[in-house]
């Protein structure tokens, strides 16, 4: 990967953001990149958000067959972001030091041999103990795409490759859910196993499988890329070279300066937000629907599950391919979270008023609405962090953000044993509170932006910010 900090030589045609954006080889550079990386990124991230949740489905199973408790439910679907925070900057740094390619394969191959362990959980420790492994062996995988892609791509493509990235999370979710309902009826009625078991271990073997296949065919930078002409691999290594000198001089440098960073903070608490919202509404999706539409958790509620999915999937790629302005980035992720924060809210008064067909379509824009505010919250951090700064910024948003979903989980049961209700309403809200908290900070971006912004090439730099506020 490249992390080079020196920008292109003095005099050349591409001295200036505008010169090096309209090169017709970083154009095409950039479309076969596309064409080449992305799907392979987007196939680890479906399989990942699927063993990360699928516990869900066999939440009944789990607890009947095993008897795992509510409470190990709970801690075991929170503890894999402690496992994942603890060993998310070292992973980062591991893949700076052995490249993408190597080592995202590496993360998959792990990650998938634990879960497909989880078939042959027992009891309540092993549930736990496979749960806080399962974070271990997959920490690193989403910051290392994200410093990936910030090295393959310019800032004015950023969002949009993001937001590429990003559809594997409601395409695992759409396909995901019927997936899984599939696998556990196949499995109760056709196996000698139970249904669950034969869910996890299916699942986790598609990890190992897309890990070995990842090793052919990610490439750790341009310039080792066989698809790309010269023209192309020099034309995008100007771009990001010109683009990781003006992140250099502009951010914190090294691992240290990152970490202490007060804009680091400021974003990791973003994302903090937004991962309360995310992990809080896809962990107890399937029951949530459930309730709704008065089913047991299985086909049917698999395929109403993966309606919020198919309709955020397309919004996140629209609002991520037009989001390629800093005025547009802020407003629409400012917009995106109070938007989450409102349709939770609604998802839960309809859930107590059982209103199904209410709820449903709140849960639909709630999982709409924060699938593009993530794309938007990356483009910040990633417009001022480069080399070992990067690895370590974007590894400790990631990790101490994704506590979120350590606490989601464990702030809505013990808020519904707090206040108990029939249909845990008070919980429900509770998710969509830190959204609102979120919206305001994002609006808060306007005080402070990065020099790297004006690599978005839509206005000069200066204009641009004074007329983004």
């Amino acid at each position: 990967m490249t992390t080079s900090s020196s920008g292109p030589p003095p005099g050349s045609s591409s001295d200036t953001p505008r010169g090096l954006l309209d090169s017709p080889h970083l154009e095409s550079g950039i479309r076969k990149s596309v064409r080449r990386l992305m799907p392979m990124l987007v196939v680890l991230y479906f399989v990942a958000f699927l063993d990360r949740t699928n516990i869900a489905f066999a939440e009944e199973g789990l607890q009947v067959d095993r008897g795992v408790s509510a409470g190990a439910f709970a801690l075991g679907a929170g503890i894999f972001f402690i496992g994942y925070a603890l060993f998310e900057i070292p992973s980062n740094l591991l893949l700076k030091k052995y490249g993408a390619r190597f080592w995202l394969a590496r993360i998959a191959i792990t990650w998938g041999l634990v879960g497909a362990a989880f078939a042959f959980t027992t009891n309540d420790t092993m549930f736990v103990v496979l749960r806080f492994l399962l974070g271990v062996a997959e920490a690193g995988l989403f910051p290392g795409v994200i410093m990936f892609l910030a090295e393959w791509f310019p800032n004015r493509k950023r969002v949009q490759m993001f937001a590429i990235f990003y559809l594997a999370q409601p395409f695992s979710q759409m396909v995901g859910g019927p997936l899984s309902g599939v696998m556990i009826s196949f499995g109760d009625r056709f196996t000698p196993f139970l249904g669950w078991q034969v869910m996890f271990f299916l699942q986790g073997m598609m990890a190992v499988v897309a890990g070995v296949v990842a090793l052919f065919v990610l490439i750790d930078s341009p310039a080792k890329a066989p698809f790309l002409t010269t023209g192309e691999k020099t034309a995008m290594r100007e771009v990001m070279e010109h683009e990781n000198a003006v992140k250099d001089s502009d951010g914190p440098r090294g691992i240290v300066p990152a970490m202490l960073s007060a804009k680091v903070w400021y974003f990791t608490v973003i994302y903090f937000c937004l991962q309360i919202a995310v992990y809080g509404t896809t962990f107890y999706l399937p029951q949530q629907v459930s309730s709704l539409i008065g089913r047991d958790v299985g086909w049917e509620v698999g395929l109403v599950t993966a309606i919020p999915w198919a309709v955020g999937l397309f919004a996140c790629y629209y609002v991520g391919r037009h989001a390629d302005t800093l005025r547009r980035r802020r407003n629409w992720g400012t917009i995106a979270f109070v938007v989450t924060g409102t349709a939770i809210l609604v998802s839960g008064w309809a859930g107590a008023n059982g209103q199904a067909l209410l709820g449903i379509a709140a849960i639909t824009v709630a999982v709409s609405a924060f699938l593009c505010a993530g794309p938007i919250s990356w483009s910040f951090p990633t417009a001022f962090l480069a080399g070992a700064a990067a690895a370590t910024g974007i590894g400790l948003i990631n990790s101490i953000g994704n506590l979120g979903g350590f606490v989601a989980p464990i702030m809505r049961t013990a808020i519904n044993d707090v206040v108990p209700t029939e249909t845990g309403v008070w919980g429900v809200v509770s998710l969509g509170v830190l959204a609102f908290l979120a919206a305001v900070m994002t609006w808060g971006t306007r005080f402070f932006t990065a020099r790297a912004d004006d690599l978005l090439g839509d206005t000069p730099g200066a204009a641009r910010r004074e007329g983004g506020r």
